[in-house]
C-alpha cells in the first residue's frame, strides 16, 4: 500500500468514522457490536486499492456496514430461541431437533425444552391414540406416512388425515406457549 492510499484511508477513517460508528450503535445492541463491525468496515476499506475512486465514498461505507450489521443478526438468530421454533416456514410443526438436542450447556434452552416437553407430552395425551402415534411415528421416529399406512393396515389419506388432526390440535395448544416466549423476550 502507498502512502497515498495509506493516507486518503486516513482521512476515510478520520472523516467517517464517528457517524459511522453513531449510526451502527443505533442498529445493534450492544456498542461492543458496534465497534467490531466499523472495525470489519475499516479493515474491508483497508484492503481496497481505488478508494479515492470510489465516487460515493460514504454510501460505500453504509453499505458494507449494513451488510455487517445483518450478518451479525443472521448469526445471533442462530444462537436463539428462534432456532428452536416448533413450526417451520411452510406452517409444520417441528419439534424433533428441539426435543432431541444435545445441548446441556444452555439454561435457557434446557429450561425451554424442559417446559415444551411437558406441554406437547399433555397436549399430546388428549389426541385419539392412533393420532398421537401416527404423529410421534413421523416426528420422533421419522417413518414415512406410508410405512405407517402399512403397518396400521390404512391408506395412505387416512394416515395423512391423523397427522393433519394431530399438529392442528398442538398447535393450537402450543400457541399459548410460544405467544408466552415471545412476549417475555
Amino acid at each position: 500500500m502507498s502512502y497515498k492510499e495509506s493516507s486518503s484511508i486516513s482521512e476515510v477513517v478520520k472523516n467517517y468514522g464517528t457517524q459511522l460508528l453513531r449510526f451502527i450503535n443505533g442498529k445493534v445492541k450492544k456498542i461492543e457490536d458496534a465497534e467490531d463491525i466499523l472495525q470489519e468496515v475499516w479493515y474491508q476499506t483497508s484492503r481496497l486499492t481505488n478508494v479515492d475512486q470510489l465516487e460515493n465514498i460514504s454510501g460505500w461505507l453504509y453499505a458494507i456496514a449494513k451488510n455487517k450489521i445483518t450478518d451479525l443478526y443472521r448469526k445471533k438468530k442462530t444462537e436463539s430461541l428462534e432456532d428452536h421454533s416448533y413450526e417451520d416456514d411452510e406452517g409444520r410443526l417441528q419439534i424433533k431437533e428441539l426435543l432431541l438436542s444435545d445441548d446441556t450447556n444452555d439454561a435457557e434452552l434446557k429450561m425451554f425444552k424442559d417446559v415444551f416437553w411437558n406441554h406437547l407430552m399433555k397436549a399430546l395425551d388428549e389426541l385419539p391414540e392412533k393420532q398421537k402415534n401416527t404423529f410421534l411415528w413421523h416426528e420422533i421416529e421419522e417413518m414415512t406416512l406410508q410405512e405407517i399406512a402399512d403397518q396400521e393396515g390404512e391408506s395412505i389419506k387416512t394416515i395423512i388425515s391423523r397427522k393433519g388432526y394431530a399438529v392442528k390440535h398442538l398447535r393450537k395448544r402450543l400457541r399459548a406457549l410460544y405467544d408466552e416466549i415471545e412476549y417475555n423476550r
